[in-house]
């Protein structure tokens, strides 16, 4: 079976509770609030269920399957805030838990900056479809089969791949309800599939690993199981014979998986936390040239099917695409509510964290961009956790390849590379065309120069 098999289901359906009545225990835990006196509330009620089927050499390993559901309640009175949950849908635990959060609010201390989003900044309904409930109604027995001929197609690069930590095939549905006490009630349903798989191979140099996988809302924007295997094999087999290289300084080049890392550091940087904690080398960066100019950013909450979409943030705010860099320039920070009354801004609709980053591509593709690093390394895998958020010092281990002459030499590893992200940001040359999503930010492979080496 190489093609995926798709069914049409409702998250509704299969989740054990519905839309309407996620609207009503909001409702009811909302009344409760401001019955015990609460001068604002809010309340996020969702409920999901999810399957994941494993094969390791060619046999079932695990059948998981998951249902899970929650109410999250953050009660103020004034600008006391305190915070409950409860995994229990009932009325009475329901109103022990509203109770709860409002016995620690009484006992906080007020904070100028707490309250809920700004009213005038909350998405209206109706909301537009976005097209992130996609589900995968999918039988244990045909998952079984997927992982089986993804874990085969991946056996099938290569003789020397002799084991197997197995194969994956899962789905999930979600469904959610966000309300507050100034009359927003908005939610939406939301899926999500993947198909991932991780092999070993050896010979007489060794024993290497790699793995590849898929993901996306459902399963009509997943890779077919035989290119997950196939791209699992060859990236396994490609590692075989690593070596170390020379201490030096050369050009560095981070392919798409890694160089996501590269923005999520940015990310991390310019979010409201790490800002008004004065916690970030980024601090004071608006409008500042942080990056080359060639890098722009832009986020996209609207993307039809994204996996970072959102029509509006944790707290309601409507979400707005927008340049977050331009032409190397800082034009935007990550802030919810909180974090932007603590730096005397507006909120940027991130409560929760950022909606889809696009770094602009250029021209090159993978290939190109190795012949115009001529001589360097090329990173397909980090290691460590050897960056420091407050002076952007960047030190990681590194596996990868050797590039001479704009071809890939030979593979390597146990070396780190080394620099300062304020250098590297600014010291790239050239951003690929080779965009690979697999998460909240895209981009192509990131083409960096003068990182130090550290190796032999």
């Amino acid at each position: 079976m190489s093609e995926i098999q798709i069914r049409s289901s409702s998250a509704v359906q299969r989740i054990s509770v519905s839309d309407a009545e996620l609207k009503r225990l909001a409702e009811m835990t909302l009344t409760y609030a401001r019955k015990l006196g609460a001068t604002a509330a809010d309340v996020e009620v969702s409920a999901s269920v999810g399957q994941t089927v494993t094969v390791r050499m060619g046999e079932v390993e695990t059948i998981e399957y998951n249902r899970d559901k929650g109410l999250s309640v953050t009660v103020y009175f004034g600008q006391k805030r305190g915070n409950a949950s409860t995994s229990d849908f009932s009325r009475d635990a329901i109103e022990r838990t509203v109770a709860a959060a409002c016995a620690i609010a009484k006992y906080t201390a007020e904070d100028e900056f707490s309250g809920l989003a700004d009213a005038t900044l909350l998405a209206h309904a109706p909301f537009a479809d976005l097209q992130l409930n996609q589900p995968w109604a999918i039988e244990v027995d045909e998952a079984i089969e997927i992982a089986r001929e993804t874990e085969a197609a991946a056996f099938a690069v290569d003789k020397r791949i002799n084991n197997s930590e197995g194969a994956s095939v899962s789905s999930h549905e979600a469904q959610f309800i966000y309300a507050n006490s100034d009359g927003f009630v908005g939610g939406y349903p939301t899926s999500r599939a993947s198909i991932s798989a991780a092999v070993i191979a050896g010979d007489e140099a060794g024993m290497q690993r790699d793995y590849w996988y898929s993901t996306a809302r459902g399963a009509a924007g997943l890779e077919s199981a035989v290119e997950v295997g196939r791209k699992t094999g060859q990236r396994c087999i490609a590692r075989l014979g690593a070596r170390r290289i020379p201490t030096g300084d050369a050009f560095v080049m981070f392919d798409p998986i890694m160089a996501s890392g590269l923005i999520g550091h940015f990310v991390s940087a310019v979010s409201g936390s790490s800002l008004y904690r004065k916690a970030s080398f980024l601090v004071d960066s608006m409008d500042q040239t942080v990056f080359s100019p060639l890098v722009t950013i832009r986020e996209e909450p609207h993307l039809s099917g994204g996996l970072a979409s959102g029509i509006f943030d944790a707290e309601g705010v409507a979400t707005k695409p927008r340049d977050v860099v331009r032409d190397g320039v800082v034009k935007g920070y990550f802030l919810g509510s909180y974090s932007a009354r603590k730096l005397g801004m507006q909120t940027t609709g991130n409560a929760g964290g950022n909606h889809n980053l696009i770094l602009k591509a250029g021209d090159l593709g993978f290939t190109e961009m190795l012949r115009k690093m001529d001589r360097g390394l090329l990173v397909t895998e980090l290691m460590g956790q050897g960056v420091n958020n407050v002076t952007g010092d960047y030190s990681r281990g590194v596996v990868g390849f050797w590039v001479e002459g704009g071809e890939i030499r030979f593979p390597v590893e146990e070396i780190t590379i080394a620099g300062n992200l304020k250098t590297m940001f600014k010291d790239v040359v050239e951003i690929g065309n080779d965009v690979v999503v697999q998460g909240s930010r895209q981009t192509g492979s990131i083409l960096v120069e003068h990182m130090a080496i550290a190796g032999d």
